[in-house]
C-alpha cells in the first residue's frame, strides 16, 4: 500500500492536483541577489567579443553533464491542509570520445510535505508510519491555498538544489585530468563546485541583473556568437564569488532580449579570462542538435537536454507532467 493511500484509509480526501509545467528557474530562485553590480575583470569597461567559429574551438577531450527534474502533485486533503507528493532526481552523464553519454552519478529523492502541526493525529501518524521521508513545512499559508502551494514549490526546489549540489561534490571527487563538468545552473552555491579550475555553471533563466546602464544594454543585446567581457560576481551570504560573462547562442532580433542568452559560471581566477573565449566556443557548439521540442531549445545545451530526458524517463509514472481531468466522475 501507498503511503498516500494509507492517508485516505486513515480518514484523507483524495486529491490529483498537479502544477503546471514550470519554465525553469530563475537565479533568483537558485540563490542570485538582486540588485548586485558586477565589477569587470576583463576590459575597462564590458564589451562584446566575437566567439570562435565552431572549426576553430577546442572542445576538451571529456565533459559531464549535470542537471535535475523535480516533480509534485497534492495526492490528499487532511481538511483543508494539503499533503504533497515530492519527487526531485539529479544525473551526472559523461561523454565519451564517440558522443555517447553515460551516468556517472545519479541520485532520486521520492517524499512527502505536510505541515505536520496541523494534521489530525491519526492522519499525521499514519502519513509518519507509512513514509519513511517526511519533508515538514510551516503551515502559516494554508488557509491562502495559493500561497501554500508557493512554499511547497519552494521546499521541491530546496530538496533538488541539494540534490543538484552533493552530485556536483561528488562528481568533482572523481573528474579525470582534463575532463569538465558542466552544471545546469549557478556554481556559487557551493565553494566546492565554485573554487574547481574546471566546472561550469550555466544559466539559462534570468531573474537577476548583475550589469547596470551601458554594460547592461551591450548584455541584452549581445549578437548571436558574441560572449560578453567576463565580470565578477560577489559572494552574498549563501554565494561564493565566481566569475561570469554572458553567451549569446541565437540571435534575438525579432524575438526579446534573452531569447538565446545564457550566463556563464566559473572560477573567480585569471585563468577564467584566459580560457573565456575557448570555453564560450565549445559552448556554442553544444547548441546543436536542437534541444527540442523543450520550450526552452533556445538557451538549453543539447546535453544537458539529455540529461534531463535520462531523468524523465526514470521518473515515477503516476508522477509524470500530465492534465488532470477536472470533469465529473459519473462512474460510467
Amino acid at each position: 500500500m501507498t503511503w498516500w493511500r494509507a492517508l485516505v484509509e486513515a480518514g484523507a480526501v483524495p486529491a490529483a492536483f498537479v502544477p503546471p509545467a514550470s519554465t525553469g528557474r530563475t537565479d533568483l530562485e537558485d540563490g542570485a541577489e538582486a540588485g548586485t553590480v558586477a565589477d569587470v575583470v576583463e576590459d575597462a569597461e564590458l564589451q562584446a567579443h566575437p566567439v570562435l567559429e565552431r572549426s576553430a574551438a577546442r572542445p576538451p577531450t571529456a565533459v559531464s553533464f549535470l542537471d535535475g527534474i523535480e516533480r509534485w502533485s497534492v495526492v490528499a486533503y487532511d481538511g483543508v491542509v494539503p499533503v504533497v507528493r515530492a519527487y526531485v532526481a539529479a544525473a551526472v552523464r559523461r561523454r565519451d570520445a564517440r558522443g555517447a553519454l553515460h551516468t556517472t552519478h545519479q541520485r532520486a529523492r521520492d517524499f512527502a510535505i505536510a505541515p505536520l502541526e496541523l494534521m489530525n493525529a491519526a492522519r499525521r501518524q499514519a502519513l509518519s508510519a507509512h513514509c519513511p521521508d517526511v519533508e515538514p513545512v510551516a503551515g502559516e499559508r494554508v488557509g491562502q491555498p495559493a500561497l501554500f502551494l508557493e512554499t511547497v514549490e519552494a521546499a521541491v526546489r530546496r530538496a533538488r538544489a541539494r540534490l543538484e549540489r552533493e552530485l556536483a561534490e561528488a562528481c568533482l571527487e572523481t573528474l579525470a585530468a582534463g575532463e569538465w563538468l558542466v552544471v545546469d545552473g549557478l556554481l556559487s552555491l557551493s565553494p566546492t563546485v565554485a573554487r574547481h579550475p574546471r566546472a561550469l555553471g550555466v544559466i539559462k533563466s534570468h531573474g537577476a541583473q548583475f550589469l547596470e546602464g551601458r554594460g547592461l544594454e551591450r548584455a541584452l543585446t549581445l549578437p548571436a556568437g558574441h560572449r560578453t567581457s567576463v565580470f565578477r560576481v560577489r559572494g552574498g551570504h549563501t554565494r561564493t564569488e565566481v566569475y561570469s560573462w554572458y553567451l549569446r547562442l541565437w540571435p534575438w532580433e525579432g524575438n526579446d532580449l534573452l531569447y538565446g542568452l545564457l550566463r556563464v559560471e566559473a572560477r573567480a581566477h585569471s585563468e577564467t579570462v584566459t580560457r573565456a573565449a575557448e570555453v564560450s566556443g565549445w559552448l556554442l557548439a553544444e547548441r546543436a542538435p536542437l534541444a527540442t521540442p523543450d520550450a526552452r531549445w533556445d538557451r538549453l545545451l543539447y546535453p544537458l537536454h539529455q540529461v534531463e530526458e535520462y531523468l524523465k524517463s526514470r521518473a515515477p509514472r503516476d508522477l509524470q507532467l500530465r492534465r488532470v481531468s477536472r470533469l465529473p466522475k459519473t462512474g460510467t
